[in-house]
């Protein structure tokens, strides 16, 4: 009966959560279209999500298409394919890596930070000051988050992607040698608008998911076990980085297999 009596309280749980995720979500979204509509606060969240992940996916970026240029040549080398080096870089970077490891690099940057950001403000009771001022803590709070998030993911997404091709280019053709006229038409002759649209799609689905659940977590972290106090914040913070990374893996799965 103890174990029956426990798998009933992580169902009760669960669906709790759920139901707290929904409620947050369109609330979240009342509050993104109610007027008056500021600006300001939209701009500040650009920078802390767009301009201050920028190096971060530079980098990121340069990297991921030096690896793919290397691991690419040497696998194609072998079919004596070496000339689709650049159909297999953009591709894989259009339409998987880049959506997908920009999301990731983006949630331990600044996911993490929204999440205890506001598990802060909740636990030190700004939040219920905001609600007793009579003024909407969602809309005040959380939706300029979200707005920001739908706007930079998507550019810093076509930076890696960009960069990545770069990188890319700099070993296969600058450093291995390879054809650059070869690389530069394969290219071109394999990414279609089909893989641009799908990688504009991941990008704003994936912002719209890491936003979602990381300020979830930090809104409501009263709202959980040992929720007040820094542990509290910190297993909101640990649980907001793991739910949202493995959200946007799970939706990259699905996003890829009904537009493929």
């Amino acid at each position: 009966m103890e174990g029956l009596q426990k798998f009933g309280r992580w169902g009760l749980e669960s669906l709790e959560s759920m139901g707290r995720l929904a409620l947050f979500l369109l609330q979240t979204l009342l509050g993104a279209v109610q007027a008056p509509y500021k600006i300001r606060p939209i701009l500040r969240q650009i920078q802390v999500i767009g301009s201050g992940s920028f190096l971060v996916i530079l980098f990121t970026g340069a990297f991921v298409g030096m690896v793919l240029g290397l691991q690419g040549h040497y696998t194609l080398s072998k079919f004596g394919s070496s000339s689709v080096l650049g159909a297999t870089v953009a591709l894989s970077l259009i339409r998987e890596l880049g959506p997908v490891l920009t999301a990731l690099m983006v949630i331990g940057r600044t996911g993490s930070a929204m999440c205890a950001e506001l598990g802060i403000m909740r636990i030190s009771e700004q939040i219920d000051a905001l609600d007793c001022m009579a003024i909407n803590p969602y809309r005040y709070l959380v939706a300029p988050k979200l707005i920001a998030g739908l706007l930079s993911i998507p550019l810093l997404t076509a930076v890696f992607n960009l960069v990545g091709v770069f990188g890319g280019y700099m070993v296969g053709v600058v450093l291995l040698h390879g054809n650059s006229g070869a690389y530069m038409a394969s290219m071109r002759s394999s990414v279609t608008a089909v893989d641009l649209k799908m990688c504009f799609v991941k990008s704003v689905c994936f912002a719209f998911l890491l936003v979602w659940i990381c300020a979830e977590h930090g809104f409501w972290v009263n709202r959980r076990p040992r929720g007040f106090g820094a542990e509290g914040v910190s297993r909101a913070t640990t649980s907001a980085v793991v739910v949202s990374s493995v959200s946007v893996l799970v939706a990259d799965y699905v996003i890829t297999s009904l537009m493929i």
